[in-house]
């Protein structure tokens, strides 16, 4: 395995100490009924509990989240006490850049020599997201009444246009197939469903039971609800909304946290179900694109880190991005070179759902899990994010077993 300098070499990801709720789709689950906040420190805290970690070891609380939430004001001290911890931290929020950008800035703030273990928990509920009414005395009405979540998917005040407008954008310009982006989806609605009938879902997402404010039982959150299986009939079937985006060929809106542990390399070996495994944080790129071009800024940022680092595709065990169009995977391996087939496995949320913060966190949990049954190797995480901004990053998995 080539060897690159890390960006945070003191920084460590216990293997073990990490975990996410199931994605329940839009309005589909009572979740969309609680309070994200409260319920993603609760959640944390029985996620700890049953990978058997005391939640004591934390000494700060990094948080991500995108959709206004009651006392967020608060922010990272009220989920701290959700937690059962009276700690400090700090929110982060950048789209859907969200959930790798928390993990990040975690890995600095232990490299940094500021903390030990950090705790670093996204969440966000899309459902019923709250509508904000502006002063604004530019404009006729004196007002301006936002709906959060579809508003800002809606309109993206540097273009004027939609994220789904984007997709087609990109679509365009690369020239990609409608036929291939059908083909792209069945496939990866195949893979989420060989991960759940593998067991591999199942060591990432717990069921979790939700309260009301009486804590009585409101059901339990078991699945990514609304998830079924599609069959490239079906994705033929439906109607262009744009160039190579159909209803079937992009994400859903969803609810949802997931969290871990950043820490020191000695307090990883601490507590980690299996300290043989040292993970490690090897570099990070971003870059941002022409307006209205999201969909193709990922493959972008790889570039980029790949220069960085002096590795080359052929050198990640395990390739996985947020991609909530079909059409980001199918200009990646336009653009890369890179066989659409050989990433994404287990799921990706184009099949599994898009919360917003949490969203990439699911995504390198599920990535550094792949990594681990494959023996180790480097690791790539990729995604988009609103103002057509690409990130990327390379986690570095290490077996001694």
């Amino acid at each position: 395995m080539k060897q690159v300098k890390s960006i945070a070499k003191e920084a460590s990801i216990p293997y073990g100490t990490w975990g996410t709720s199931y994605f329940p789709a839009w309005q589909s689950s009572p979740l969309a009924e609680v309070n994200i906040g409260q319920f993603a420190g609760e959640a944390m805290a029985r996620i700890l509990s049953k990978r058997g970690v005391s939640s004591t070891h934390l000494d700060y609380l990094m948080i991500g989240s995108t959709v206004p939430w009651h006392w967020k004001f608060w922010n990272a001290t009220v989920v701290a006490s959700c937690l059962g911890r009276r700690i400090p931290g700090f929110h982060v929020e950048q789209a859907c850049a969200t959930g790798l950008q928390a993990v990040v800035l975690a890995a600095f703030q232990v490299q940094s020599g500021a903390s030990e273990a950090v705790g670093v928990l996204t969440f966000d509920r899309t459902s019923d997201s709250p509508a904000s009414i502006f002063p604004e005395r530019r404009a006729y009405r004196r007002t301006e009444v936002i709906s959060d979540v579809w508003d800002n998917f809606g309109f993206d005040p540097s273009t004027e246009s939609a994220m789904i407008s984007s997709a087609g954008n990109v679509a365009r310009k690369h020239k990609i197939d409608r036929n291939e982006i059908d083909e792209l989806t069945a496939f990866r609605y195949q893979q989420y469903f060989e991960g759940k009938e593998s067991g591999f879902l199942q060591r990432v997402a717990l069921p979790l039971e939700i309260l009301n404010v009486q804590g009585k039982t409101m059901g339990m959150i078991a699945e990514d609800i609304g998830v079924k299986k599609v069959s490239l009939e079906s994705l033929r079937a439906m109607r262009d909304l744009d160039t190579c985006v159909t209803g079937g060929t992009q994400t859903h809106a969803a609810d949802g946290m997931a969290t871990l542990l950043v820490t020191t390399v000695e307090k990883a070996k601490e507590i980690s179900t299996r300290p043989e495994i040292n993970i490690s944080f090897v570099a990070k790129a971003e870059v941002r694109v022409l307006p209205a071009s999201m969909p193709e800024a990922p493959a972008l940022a790889v570039k980029k880190l790949l220069i960085q680092t002096g590795l080359t595709m052929e050198d990640m065990v395990v390739v996985k991005d947020h991609n909530p169009f079909a059409v980001n995977d199918a200009v990646f391996s336009k653009v890369m070179g890179y066989d659409w087939h050989k990433m994404n496995n287990n799921g990706s949320p184009l099949v599994w759902g898009h919360p917003q913060g949490p969203t990439l966190t699911r995504v390198i949990i599920e990535a550094l899990e792949e990594a681990v049954d494959l023996g180790g190797g480097y690791v790539l995480v990729f995604g988009c994010a609103a103002g057509d901004v690409g990130i990327a990053a390379i986690f570095k998995v290490n077996d001694k077993k």
